[in-house]
């Protein structure tokens, strides 16, 4: 019985307040203010305050960073977590360097891809310049924070001359999976 009288007592308080609220004498709609009809071009992205994707410029987006350089050392992170550094970064080479290595940081991914490099002779004396001469791929898991790519010479040795690496990310490689190139100098001298 006296559950039954509380319950009707929260009920009627209830009623009570809701009958008050929407017999407000201003109404709800002077509360809130209304706009216009804009048309779509006010609140979507305009095409002039967008910065275009340069697919031929060191890639952006989930890379953090990344460099060529000499070689990478595998250091311990804050979290207990393996860091691959760069070495040396530069983006000249000898004629003699073993390989060139591709060091890059991530943003955090929520699942595990592959990252490639495809190394072509962009000014090679010589060379094609949609030859494929060096290729490498690393498969990044879901824990990867940093990685890197190691371009060997190509068969007979680097040729001296600017080299374009395109950096994929993906399955696969593809016309989707393109995400930037990097560059770099082999010089004719020898360390």
């Amino acid at each position: 019985m006296e559950q039954e009288t509380r319950r009707r007592a929260v009920v009627a308080a209830f009623a009570a307040w809701a009958a008050m609220l929407f017999m407000h004498p201003t109404g709800w709609t002077e509360d809130l203010p209304l706009t216009k009809n804009q048309p779509i071009t006010e609140f979507q992205n305009r095409a002039q305050d967008a910065k275009p994707y340069d697919f031929d410029a060191p890639p952006e987006g989930f890379f953090r960073s990344i460099v060529t350089a000499e070689d990478f050392e595998e250091e311990i992170g804050p979290l207990r977590s393996h860091v691959i550094v760069p070495v040396k970064p530069t983006d000249r080479f000898t004629i003699n360097t073993p390989a060139v290595f591709i060091v890059f940081a991530l943003h955090q991914h929520y699942q595990g891809f592959k990252i490639f490099g495809r190394g072509f002779p962009e000014s090679v004396p010589g060379l094609a310049p949609d030859r494929m001469v060096t290729e490498d791929v690393m498969q990044v898991a879901l824990e990867d924070e940093s990685g890197y790519l190691k371009l060997s010479p190509p068969s007979g040795g680097w040729r001296p001359g600017r080299y374009k690496v395109e950096i994929h990310a993906g399955e696969q490689v593809n016309e989707m999976s393109l995400m930037g190139a990097m560059r770099f100098t082999i010089t004719a001298e020898k360390k």
